[in-house]
């Protein structure tokens, strides 16, 4: 047998049982795939699921708010996904009468759509023969054809490799069974090769050293930023901020904060921030604990205090739309970003 059909019978037998799989809606595809990018699949199933129940079609996202699809989406995190697939989601039903078009440049041209999700979903939903080239597709790949180097020009080859390896009959089941094998039996660490139905056809594995394939990259060491943050209460209520939709966490609800160089003077720092950019004047400033959290390039570690609104200054921006004061039971009316729920987890009950 071929590659193709070795690896094909493999998943026909093996193949996990998932929600998104074995269907061919190109929406609830391209929700699943947007949603699996750098998420681990039993981390997506929930939210997929919770998602399709929500919005079952691309014109119930397109009817939504950019805040609604957000509060589905929190806590799944790269949350430039989201807010790429709503704006998408519209652009297909005004200009497409909410038909995902089905070619690639097309399909290609929305907002949030790269190379390898139009692949997937082009393949998968429509059986056009497009590669999908994942992480998991790209390890495995360079063991067949023992690349140990992720350079463009081996990447170039892995492609031109592929589309002569495809079955052209299933390109969508032949790109999935790709996915599997790297997500089940080619793994990083310690491969499963006596498991896998290609190992004649592997490089690496004749060569006796797989895992070394592809070759490592050297990560570098992830900073941590030092921030104050917290509870700015006015009676029964507390102050949120919106998060601009151009910056990280862009169209996000948090509690106010503002990055600190030391610990020296932190409720001072706070007072001024909070005034400077809101012209409220708070006094009471107590320090109740420190939260860490860790995003994927950096980490931080919040000091987290609690204060009393005591007025607005004379160039107060309370009425802007960025800005709310809310109520504890009010807080799963908004999306907030990890960070803020670890904090109210540690807050009693009276803030």
């Amino acid at each position: 047998m071929i590659l193709s059909e070795l690896l094909l019978k493999w998943f026909d037998i093996s193949k996990r049982e998932l929600p998104f799989r074995g269907i061919n809606d190109p929406y609830k595809i391209w929700v699943s795939e947007i949603m699996l990018q750098q998420t681990k699949v039993k981390t997506v199933i929930p939210y997929y699921n919770n998602w399709i129940i929500k919005f079952p079609n691309i014109s119930s996202v397109s009817s939504s708010s950019e805040q609604e699809v957000l509060k589905y989406w929190e806590g799944l995190g790269y949350y430039s996904r989201c807010r790429n697939f709503y704006n998408a989601a519209n652009i297909v039903c005004k200009k497409y009468n909410s038909i995902i078009p089905s070619n690639w440049d097309d399909f290609r041209a929305l907002p949030g759509v790269g190379d390898y999700t139009s692949g997937a979903v082009l393949s998968i939903a429509f059986n056009k023969p497009y590669i999908a080239l994942d992480g998991n597709v790209k390890r495995v790949m360079a063991r067949i054809i023992g690349r140990l180097n992720m350079t463009k020009y081996n990447v170039n080859l892995i492609k031109s490799k592929l589309y002569k390896l495809m079955d052209y009959k299933r390109p969508g089941d032949f790109n999935q069974a790709l996915m599997e094998l790297g997500a089940c039996i080619c793994l990083p660490k310690i491969p499963l090769c006596l498991q896998c139905p290609i190992n004649s056809y592997c490089q690496a594995y004749k060569r006796g050293n797989p895992s070394d394939y592809p070759k490592k990259t050297i990560k570098k060491k992830i900073p941590t930023y030092l921030f104050v943050g917290g509870i700015v209460k006015v009676d029964n209520k507390f102050l949120i901020q919106k998060r601009d939709s151009d910056e990280m966490l862009g169209g996000l609800w948090e509690l106010p904060n503002v990055r600190i160089t030391n610990e020296d003077d932190f409720c001072e720092i706070f007072q001024n921030y909070v005034f400077k950019k809101y012209g409220v004047t708070i006094s009471a400033v107590n320090n109740i604990g420190k939260v860490n959290h860790a995003y994927s390039h950096f980490k931080i570690q919040m000091i987290i205090v609690s204060c009393l609104k005591i007025k607005w200054g004379k160039q107060s921006n309370h009425n802007v739309k960025n800005i709310k004061w809310i109520k504890r039971s009010e807080i799963a009316d908004y999306p907030f970003h990890k960070i803020n729920h670890k904090i109210f987890l540690t807050l009693n009950n009276d803030f």
